[in-house]
């Protein structure tokens, strides 16, 4: 009976493509440039009313709001397109009008420079882009997107436009971005490139039209003069999940993440550290008599040395000495911050130098968290 041979064989480079892989794709690792494009992480909480003209991130991560006509509920809404896998959206909601295109409704994506070395702007290698996006608003017309590389030398944006054709009703829109032969993108740990999703926008940024190349900076050149504008009914929403930023000329399938791995990409920039009483702030030791300080490690290294951002006052947090509690009586602060860890301190009733105790949150509105937000 004869056997077989099993021989060896390689194979090249231009013989393996997605068909013939197990998972269908190729390299696909983290190609999604987006974080939190599926906006299944609000580590912030998942609601926020009346929100006018402070901007900022508000519900889902790594979303920067900006609302300067009318005022918003901003959310982590369950309503996503059917059958895509989505659990979560973005969205905004007017519960007061304003006057559309009066001023500004958008919201932006930040993007640290080192991130994006390997898309070669500055050089004749410059990488073509692909953005996707589901959105669903109850006002059809058209939408615009632009695209700001915040240079040193020289800011530069492109911007292009799309259309909401029917109301409530998700729909997935596609716009190809070139690469920028022009400008690098710097390689630093800062915001060198952001992306604005404009809403409703006065003719300070839609007055020039939009470019579809890249260009030198004007905020005129964001928008064209027929932007459709939310903000002006309480009717006014809009929707939005499934964000993905790639390299190519064709866009593929949304990339899902573990949602560890997402929160992790998330907590780089902001950490909730804790949120509700009873909970754990950490052992507390007397710095001096009437100081008490802790020592805590973040889960991930973040970007820069954050800020803590804090609920306090003498009725939020205590530190409990041999069964007596001391009660925490100012605002919480940060000394000797970096990266990986910070000393939390705070003011507190008087007891010895050196002692010892469980520092707890002690109120249901206490929440302690870590920014280093771009």
């Amino acid at each position: 009976m004869a056997i077989d041979k099993v021989v060896s064989a390689s194979i090249t480079d231009s013989s393996v493509t997605s068909a013939k892989v197990a998972s269908g794709v190729l390299q696909t690792n983290f190609r999604n440039i987006i974080i939190n494009g599926d906006m299944s992480i609000a580590q912030r909480g998942t609601s926020t009313s009346s929100v006018t003209t402070t901007d900022g991130y508000y519900a889902c991560d790594r979303w920067y709001s900006q609302t300067d006509t009318g005022t918003w509920t901003i959310s982590q809404s369950t309503d996503v397109p059917t059958g895509q896998g989505f659990v979560n959206s973005f969205k905004m909601d007017c519960t007061s009008a304003g006057t559309s295109n009066a001023d500004e409704v958008m919201i932006r994506s930040k993007h640290e420079g080192q991130n994006l070395q390997y898309l070669k702007y500055g050089t004749s290698s410059a990488e073509g882009l692909i953005l996707t996006f589901w959105i669903k608003s109850n006002k059809t017309g058209n939408y615009y997107v632009a695209f700001v590389n915040n240079n040193s030398t020289q800011d530069r944006v492109v911007s292009f436009g799309y259309s909401i054709d029917s109301a409530d009703t998700w729909e997935k829109k596609t716009i190809t971005i070139p690469g920028d032969t022009s400008r690098s993108i710097e390689n630093t740990v800062n915001e060198e490139f952001t992306i604005y999703w404009l809403f409703s926008a006065a003719s300070a940024f839609t007055s020039g039209g939009v470019s579809n190349t890249w260009i030198d900076y004007s905020a005129s050149r964001f928008a064209n003069s027929d932007l459709a504008g939310l903000g002006g009914s309480t009717s006014d929403e809009v929707y939005m999940t499934g964000v993905q930023l790639e390299v190519g000329t064709a866009a593929s399938d949304f990339e899902f993440l573990p949602v560890d791995v997402n929160l992790q990409r998330c907590q780089r920039y902001y950490f909730q550290y804790l949120s509700g009483t009873s909970k754990t702030v950490g052992i507390g030791s007397y710095w001096t008599t009437t100081s008490v300080d802790t020592i805590i490690n973040f889960p991930v290294e973040m970007r820069s040395a954050p800020s803590v951002v804090a609920t306090s006052g003498s009725s939020y947090y205590t530190v409990y000495v041999a069964g007596n509690g001391r009660a925490i009586d100012a605002g919480l602060s940060v000394n000797r911050t970096n990266l990986t860890s910070t000393q939390l301190y705070a003011s507190t009733a008087s007891d010895t130098a050196g002692r010892a105790g469980i520092w707890t949150s002690t109120n249901s509105s206490a929440s302690i968290a870590f920014s280093s937000e771009l």
